[in-house]
């Protein structure tokens, strides 16, 4: 690939809508699917890959509901009761745990605070553990997701050296990684390693570097696919008051 950066000729797609589309195109048609709360963009992800390549794909999610009816998001939630509305049947998420827990559920949209190149995730404090600087939510639903989905895809919208480690301060949970999703790249776990898959059109393999706090590394690098008109298209029909921006400060 060209390692030169091609942000001025990309300047009309944003980051939300490459990252949306790299996470609804890691969804198969015949996968079951869950994301967790707050997670606006991994629920957009999922509408969309339902409206477009995998309209079998099973939809669960926090509240509850299995394959909502959800034609355009008209409120900011990724867990309220309306997303129970024209679902084909309840599931408890007590059940999804189960059901990851007997293999399952195979796509988990799950995140964190801190992450190192060996697949960790910390989501409990920064700092040390007994005295933190910060003491976070902790590993909630995604200890037990990570371990035992057969793949979980990470998203975060940030992306530097505080949130991409030598070493993470402490080790909420581990396990079935696929991809890390990010506004700037899309990484992906090789052999107990987390390696370079795709750099966005908008970045660069040097922005990418600069803002990684351990070495990256890659085998067959590529751009990630930028969005094509039928997925903007269905964007915005799915998301008409653009939430999926908010996390990027720009609502």
């Amino acid at each position: 690939m060209n390692d030169s950066s091609s942000k001025e000729f990309y300047t009309g797609y944003r980051p939300c809508d490459i990252m949306i589309c790299a996470m609804s195109r890691l969804i198969d048609n015949d996968n079951t699917v869950f994301h967790g709360v707050s997670s606006h963009m991994p629920m957009i992800a999922t509408l969309l890959a339902k409206a477009t390549h995998a309209p079998y794909a099973v939809h669960l999610n926090i509240p509850g509901g299995v394959d909502p009816r959800v034609t355009a998001l008209q409120k900011y939630t990724s867990a309220g009761s309306e997303l129970t509305h024209g679902s084909v049947c309840d599931f408890p998420l007590s059940d999804v745990f189960d059901l990851s827990m007997r293999g399952g559920l195979d796509v988990a949209f799950l995140s964190g605070i801190q992450f190192d190149n060996k697949g960790n995730v910390n989501a409990s404090v920064i700092g040390d553990y007994h005295k933190p600087k910060v003491r976070m939510p902790g590993g909630a639903g995604s200890a037990v997701l990570i371990p035992t989905v057969k793949r979980a895809v990470i998203w975060r919208t940030k992306h530097d050296k505080r949130t991409f480690v030598p070493k993470v301060d402490f080790v909420t949970t581990r396990g079935n990684i696929d991809k890390i999703v990010t506004p700037l790249c899309v990484f992906k776990m090789y052999k107990d390693e987390l390696i370079l898959d795709s750099i966005h059109p908008t970045s660069s393999i040097e922005e990418v570097a600069k803002n990684t706090g351990f070495d990256i590394r890659y085998i067959d690098l590529k751009y990630t696919p930028l969005p094509t008109e039928e997925e903007m298209r269905f964007l915005s029909v799915i998301d008409p008051q653009d939430y999926r921006n908010i996390e990027f400060g720009q609502k």
